[in-house]
């Protein structure tokens, strides 16, 4: 069977995954404009923002923060260089790998991470009271569902590339 010939059999299918992934797309974009907004008071971009809130918990490689993004591990690995000579973040040897180094925050990254707290729990109250907390939850449970059966779905793409992570 064709592509073609697949969407004109499931029509209403082929029109939910066209409005998932255009919604997903403007999501990324407005996400990404608000986390713009939040971190550049405190010499942050999103990028620096979502690579130091990747390892705000535990160091990690970066081939590791690049799966969990959902990016390649090029992009990941300039962002990094990059907080490490702002002296946001620094390299840290890897028991597991020792030629890929963990990219842990310092002191000064936990520091402007803290610093964006009071503005991301200002927006946060802000898209609560406009969404309903309980409904922003099931909206979230809903896009984690997607996420997963975007994975478990990828073994069926017709040229086998996965998707996401």
């Amino acid at each position: 069977m064709t592509e073609q010939n697949a969407a004109e059999q499931h029509p209403a299918e082929a029109e939910l995954l066209s409005a998932a992934a255009l919604t997903a797309f403007r999501l990324n974009g407005q996400f990404f404009a608000l986390a713009e907004t939040l971190a550049r008071p405190v010499g942050l971009t999103a990028a620096w923002w979502q690579v130091l809130g990747a390892v705000s918990s535990a160091p990690l490689p970066v081939s590791a923060i690049a799966r969990e993004m959902g990016i390649t591990r090029q992009s990941v690995q300039r962002i990094a260089d990059l907080l490490v000579d702002k002296g946001l973040a620094e390299y840290r040897p890897n028991p597991a790998h020792r030629r890929a180094k963990l990219v842990a925050m310092t002191p000064a990254g936990h520091d402007a991470i803290r610093a964006i707290g009071p503005a991301h729990a200002d927006a946060a109250r802000a898209l609560c009271e406009e969404t309903g907390s309980e409904n922003l939850a099931r909206i979230v449970e809903g896009m984690r569902a997607l996420s997963a059966a975007l994975d478990r779905s990828a073994d069926q793409l017709p040229d086998g590339r996965r998707g996401g992570k």
